[in-house]
């Protein structure tokens, strides 16, 4: 099915371009363009809804963020030093980038993160730097490797094409369309912020939703207040998506692009991991199910939703179901 030419205009001043995504899908590998998606119809039966659901996790990574690191570090050359701060799957796509490219890739990792994303990095030939004191260390230490080495820093919910390139995700997303609703896992906000920007030009009347757990809410609050809010992290089990504090301009994007953005309980995300492997036999990380159970909790409806299965690097204490912890 051919693409509609965009029909709507951006929000001005925004950093996002539509043509870019449009130019993504040339660069991103085969192995992370178009997914799965469809309806199950026992899944739309349990939550009472029609539910699209796109499976990002049946690739090298098990998560989307090939698409977006891939069409960011395109021009990666063999020999460049890449560095990134991550909390596990973003630090994977930079590492796999990397070795494609026969680049080098340093990773600052929070001490005491999954370590099957730790293991994952390493498999990719990421070099992985673990420090302490969180997230926002990490960041720190990432920053100070490109001022002390030269190193290419890339950061997520920064750079534009991160975005752009996940923007790739509606595109496919869209020829299932039109939705009511696209719900998205909002961690550092990449993600939702490309999907936005291409429902906004290609199906204005498609709501975009995205989920924040409720023990990490930094881009709940946030978008609330209209100027980033840190909060305290470690009472979530949602890793993937558990920021303390958004940057700006991954704040700017959404306040312009998403429509809401609704909690969802821990409790409320296990049970989604359950019905995600029960219906879809995907053994998927906390994440990866949030908006499912966005869904399944009824804070999110319409009569045609979609949303993204994000990532399936569950961590090895959450067992083969996600009631073993």
């Amino acid at each position: 099915m051919p693409i509609e030419p965009a029909n709507a205009e951006l929000p001005a001043g925004l950093d996002l371009s539509v043509a870019h995504t449009d130019e993504a899908i040339r660069h991103i590998p085969q192995e992370f363009r178009n997914s799965p998606q469809y309806e199950e119809r026992l899944l739309n039966r349990d939550l009472g809804q029609r539910v699209t659901v796109k499976i990002e996790t049946m690739n090298p990574l098990r998560s989307f963020k090939g698409r977006g690191v891939s069409f960011a570090l395109r021009d990666l050359t063999a020999g460049d030093h890449v560095v990134c701060a991550s909390s596990g799957n973003f630090g994977q796509a930079v590492a796999y980038a990397a070795e494609s490219s026969r680049a080098r890739a340093t990773v600052f990792a929070p001490r005491g993160l999954n370590p099957v994303k730790l293991a994952r990095i390493r498999a990719f030939g990421g070099e992985v730097v673990e420090v302490d004191g969180g997230l926002s260390s990490a960041r720190r230490r990432a920053r100070e490797a490109l001022e002390r080495d030269g190193a290419r820093l890339i950061v997520d919910g920064v750079d534009p094409a991160i975005a752009e390139g996940a923007g790739t995700i509606a595109m496919e997303l869209d020829r299932s369309g039109p939705f009511d609703a696209v719900i998205v896992p909002v961690g550092d906000g990449s993600l939702i912020s490309g999907i936005a920007v291409w429902m906004r030009a290609h199906s204005p009347e498609t709501k975009v939703i995205g989920i924040n757990p409720a023990g990490a809410p930094a881009m709940y609050r946030s978008r609330l207040q209209g100027e980033p809010v840190e909060v305290p992290l470690g009472t979530t089990f949602a890793e993937g998506i558990a920021i303390p504090k958004p940057h700006k301009a991954a704040l700017a994007r959404i306040l312009r692009l998403v429509d809401d953005i609704v909690l969802v309980t821990d409790d409320e995300i296990r049970g989604a991991m359950n019905l995600v492997a029960e219906r879809l036999a995907q053994n998927v990380e906390p994440a990866g199910a949030a908006g499912i159970a966005a869904i399944a909790s009824g804070r999110v409806r319409g009569e045609r939703l979609a949303t993204i299965i994000t990532g399936a690097n569950r961590h090895v204490h959450i067992g083969t179901t996600a009631g073993v912890r």
